[in-house]
């Protein structure tokens, strides 16, 4: 193994203790529902739909007075204030790179949002290089991303894993342009997905060679 490349959210950084992080604070300023945290939760289908489209859903099946519009700005301007790293990510990455391993991050969503979550969980120094899909015109499972980020490191897809939690763009993406996967279990279930390893948590990623 000469190389690994990281997803992000659900990955190196604990996502689903970000929004309960956040969830506290929302409901608090807002002197929301008991039930509120969880339906956010469910609609938010582990950051997959938009947020565009979920506070409309709550305002509506909660008959908040607030609008949507301004419970979507809370979320812009709180989310991402503290974000949670995973458990065990600093250990991993410093332990990576002192066997001399090189370390990519390849992750959907805008560069303003994925930067400060990488800056503020300590993960930018501790990695080799960063894709992120706006910033490139590319978005997982596409296989020029995946491409672009082996690239970029220098490294053959064949010397390269990818460890992520979703099964479409951690898993099957990274399979057709032969990359081994690794499936951290914190998001989707495997539907079918045949990962080359299922890691218990990031500590495992040691033990793949």
């Amino acid at each position: 193994m000469k190389a690994v490349l990281f997803d992000l959210d659900g990955t190196l950084h604990d996502r689903n203790a970000t929004v309960l992080r956040w969830l506290e604070g929302h409901t608090r300023r807002f002197t929301l529902p008991a039930a509120y945290a969880a339906r956010f939760v469910a609609l938010d289908d582990f950051g997959y739909r938009p947020k565009a489209e979920v506070m409309p859903l709550l305002v509506q099946e909660f008959r908040l007075a607030y609008s949507a519009q301004t419970l979507l700005g809370d979320f812009t301007a709180h989310f991402m204030v503290a974000p949670v790293v995973m458990v065990h990510a600093h250990a991993v990455l410093r332990q990576l790179r002192e066997r001399g391993v090189r370390i990519g991050v390849v992750t959907n969503g805008w560069p303003e949002m994925q930067s400060a979550c990488l800056n503020r969980c300590r993960l930018s120094e501790r990695v080799d290089d960063v894709v992120i899909s706006k910033a490139v015109g590319l978005s997982k499972p596409d296989p020029a991303i995946y491409r672009l980020a082996l690239e970029r490191l220098n490294v053959s897809a064949a010397d390269t894993w990818f460890v992520g939690d979703s099964p479409r763009n951690d898993i099957t993406g990274p399979q057709t342009v032969g990359l081994r996967t690794a499936f951290l279990p914190t998001g989707h279930a495997l539907t079918g997905e045949t990962p080359d390893a299922v890691l218990e948590d990031l500590r495992a990623v040691l033990t793949l060679n």
